[in-house]
């Protein structure tokens, strides 16, 4: 298996911090892992993936960011069938509906959500939210 591509979104440093441990989890389960921006990575890299992680925050009325990840997921969406997608994010109010929306998205187009949902967190992620990135970065190996 080749890196495990971790690719986010992150406006504030919490998403980011998520995708970090993600990344470690990868690590720590014998995996490569390859943390980037969205704005690094080609959804040509991701098709060529077995597995791959998404991190965005709620944005708006929960929603994923609408100019660099929403137009890459819609992307995502149109080779997912198949592939073994980890999500994640960090929200500031509502309660987890755009993640919600997100799986749903995923396993419509055909993916296997890793854990059947994403990780978030409000606000910062506490140590219980990055144990749960660690995890999920596992799982995808």
């Amino acid at each position: 298996m080749g890196k495990i591509i971790v690719a986010y979104w992150s406006q504030t440093g919490n998403t980011e911090a998520m995708a970090n441990a993600v990344g470690e989890g990868i690590k720590a389960a014998g995996g490569e892992a390859d943390v980037v921006p969205v704005s690094a990575v080609s959804a040509d890299e991701l098709k060529a993936a077995d597995a791959f992680a998404l991190g965005c925050p709620a944005m708006g009325a929960e929603v994923l960011e609408e100019g660099e990840m929403e137009p890459f997921v819609a992307e995502v969406e149109t080779f997912a069938a198949g592939k073994k997608i980890g999500l994640f994010g960090s929200y500031g109010w509502g309660d987890g509906q755009w993640m919600r929306d997100w799986e749903d998205r995923m396993t419509s187009a055909g993916a296997t959500v890793v854990n059947g949902e994403g990780v978030i967190a409000h606000e910062a992620p506490d140590d219980e939210a990055l144990e749960a990135c660690r995890s999920l970065g596992k799982a995808l190996v």
